[in-house]
């Protein structure tokens, strides 16, 4: 997510009530949490696990609760509570959305687009031409909708991240300040949902074909011609790239990558990146011939036990 304007590191931690550590000069241009970060980002770290990998991303500033000496070309802001202090930024960038239009008078919607009844759309929507959208869709603020997109009842674009941070006392939630964007000829069917993006943007390739009852998570990366059948569960930040089948009820966790054009054939449970143009089955996940023979040999267990009990 960009800032409207660049502000120093300086500024920031004046607006925070946080102190320097490094160059306090450096501009800031945006903000995004640490699996979608860019030069010139702020992140944050308030876990010793994570330090490195904050310290290794592309962010130019961190928010971080331990002092410590800052890497060459990165600053950070010592802060008590680096999430919270993240969080009330992003919930400030993304400002106020609360809308009692059905409709908000700053959606942008095609000509030649239909809504049904019962659709809800938020504030600073872009949705293009020839799309249909079904009645009690809804589409949050700043979510951007193709052309020619079709969007089955009941589907829900553009919801809170599924984020949050453990502690004692409960669960503190990260502010969702992203959005989602879903490019040309898509179809969405039913009672599906997805979710927006923490920071950035959860994206639905063009051609992308979504079956009734499928969760995408945030800033998932969708590609180009993916066909997902029901009961998909995807969660956050996964890249899926052109081309890739994943048949009912397959869960996906959260930041891996499925390569092109691979087969994912139902109820099989991905916990690890899969290379392109191969089919799988199972979970954990394997390509689909070697588990088939896998299961297949395991059948055989009980006579085998037998003939050498005698």
């Amino acid at each position: 997510m960009k800032f409207n304007n660049p502000i120093t590191v300086g500024d920031l931690a004046k607006k925070v009530n946080g102190k320097v550590i490094g160059n306090s000069a450096t501009l800031i241009t945006g903000l995004n949490e640490i699996h979608r970060v860019e030069k010139g980002d702020v992140t944050f770290c308030d876990n010793s696990k994570y330090i490195k990998a904050a310290i290794n991303s592309a962010a130019s500033v961190i928010l971080i609760n331990e002092a410590c000496e800052a890497p060459k070309g990165k600053s950070l802001i010592v802060v008590q509570k680096p999430f919270q202090t993240f969080s009330d930024l992003s919930k400030e960038l993304r400002g106020d959305y609360h809308s009692t239009a059905s409709v908000d008078p700053s959606a942008k919607v095609g000509s030649t687009t239909r809504l049904f009844p019962g659709v809800v759309i938020g504030k600073g929507v872009t949705i293009g031409e020839h799309c249909i959208i079904h009645p009690n869709v809804t589409i949050y603020d700043g979510c951007t909708i193709g052309n020619n997109v079709i969007i089955h009842s009941g589907t829900v674009i553009g919801a809170d991240a599924f984020y949050y941070q453990r502690t004692p006392n409960g669960y503190n939630k990260l502010h969702s300040s992203g959005t989602v964007r879903i490019d040309d000829n898509v179809e969405i069917g039913a009672g599906c949902t997805i979710d927006r993006g923490v920071t950035s943007e959860t994206m639905i390739g063009a051609g992308t074909k979504i079956d009734n009852m499928v969760q995408i998570g945030h800033d998932t990366v969708i590609g180009r011609n993916c066909l997902f059948a029901s009961q998909v569960g995807i969660a956050g930040v996964v890249t899926v790239e052109d081309d890739v089948i994943l048949w009912g009820q397959v869960g996906v966790q959260k930041d891996l990558t499925i390569g092109k054009g691979a087969v994912v054939l139902g109820q099989s449970g991905l916990a690890k990146s899969l290379e392109g143009g191969i089919t799988y089955f199972g979970s954990p996940v394997r390509e689909a011939r070697e588990k088939m023979k896998e299961l297949a040999l395991i059948k055989q267990l009980p006579d085998i036990i037998r003939e050498l009990r005698g």
